[in-house]
């Protein structure tokens, strides 16, 4: 594949794509697996602290022993290392904080800044037409930021980014009043309702906000960019 932006290259006929291609966009966010497992030690700490009668130091000893567990997982899987390590320390610096404070629902504090970095993330890449997706996805093709003077692939992957400003500020408008109030348990079912699942709803709304936007030719370039960002990820 050239650096050049999909406009510019040679038009060739292309084979109309299978519906099984909309699963690279899955593999471009480190795959099914990598996905379900984000969630699990957050779901272990949650069923701990409430079967525990809120024992918060148990609780996060056996999220803490989850992600560990994980994170043998991911090596054994060959994950990417930085997966394996920033899985993990994910878990422990929640794990930490919490404990340091006493407050189990600070287990939950450092997902609420990630939303609200990757809400501004987005927003402002919209807002300077520079969306975050094409930027991603534009490397992982060797495009650089040329695509951008695509104005096809600009507005698919600006439609696609504002899909992302929606996700992360529906979690933050529901997430943080719990947190705030102190609702441990409603957060953590809020935390796990709104993360693989909605994520799931908002890959497939980009599949085909951007399928629906890229005229055939330009997919093609799209999707093996997906496919080599999942390589990278180690997704499955």
């Amino acid at each position: 594949m050239t650096d050049q932006p999909p406009a510019e290259q040679q038009r060739v006929d292309e084979p109309e794509p299978s519906a099984q291609e909309g699963f690279s966009l899955v593999r471009a966010f480190g795959g099914w697996g990598g996905m379900l497992d984000a969630g699990i030690p957050g779901v272990a700490f949650l069923i701990a602290y409430t079967v525990s009668g809120q024992d918060l130091r148990l609780a996060l000893i056996i999220a803490l022993s989850v992600g560990a567990v994980l994170a043998v997982i991911r090596l054994v899987r060959r994950d990417p290392l930085q997966n394996i390590i920033g899985g993990f320390i994910g878990v422990a610096i929640a794990a930490l904080i919490a404990n340091a404070t006493g407050k189990a629902e600070d287990f939950y504090l450092p997902g609420l800044f990630i939303n609200a970095g990757y809400a501004v993330a987005y927003l402002v890449g919209n807002l300077l037409r520079w969306p975050l997706i094409g930027l991603i996805v534009g490397f992982a093709a060797g495009w650089g930021t040329t695509w951008r003077q695509d104005p096809v692939l600009l507005s698919a992957f600006m439609r696609a980014g504002w899909l992302w400003v929606g996700l992360f500020a529906v979690k933050l408008a529901v997430q943080l009043p719990l947190y705030l109030a102190g609702e441990v348990v409603a957060l953590g079912i809020a935390r796990v309702a709104l993360g693989w699942p909605l994520w799931l709803l908002v890959l497939w709304l980009s599949y085909i906000v951007i399928k629906g936007s890229v005229p055939r030719e330009h997919w093609a370039a799209v999707k093996q960019a997906a496919d080599k960002i999942g390589q990278a990820r180690g997704g499955s």
